[in-house]
């Protein structure tokens, strides 16, 4: 597996802000869980074939743009106060002919329920229940 992108001040993206953002995810599907300590997971894995790597990437781009314009000052452990964190990997399967990413995403209830009102397609998954 190959790390693509890790938070941290090193290597953050931040977008310009005041963009606007069309939230809309096909690619990846998501699952959340809790922990006991009101910490959430928002685990989204997308399995593509090489044509349709690109879009998938960018809809995780644009997940995580949506997070740096909203909680710009809010990034990194949650369990130590903050808003969001994530990881973003990918990996290539069957000789480079699938793509896989996966993006997970740390959040605190303030940053969840920012994103279920950006992300509603997200929560009307009877997966996520």
């Amino acid at each position: 597996m190959s790390l693509v992108e890790a938070g941290g001040p090193d290597n953050a993206r931040r977008p310009v802000m005041g963009a606007t953002f069309a939230c809309t995810v096909q690619y990846l599907l998501f699952e959340q869980t809790e922990a006991t300590d009101g910490v959430f997971t928002l685990e989204a894995m997308a399995s593509t074939p090489a044509a349709q790597h690109a879009a998938a990437m960018a809809e995780a781009r644009q997940v995580l743009d949506w997070a740096w314009q909203q909680f710009p000052d809010a990034h990194g452990p949650v369990d130590e106060g903050m808003d969001w964190d994530h990881d973003l990997q990918q990996t290539t399967e069957e000789g480079g002919r699938w793509h896989v990413v996966v993006l997970t995403l740390t959040a605190s209830p303030r940053f969840l329920d920012a994103f279920a009102r950006a992300f509603p397609e997200v929560f009307n998954d009877p997966s996520l229940s």
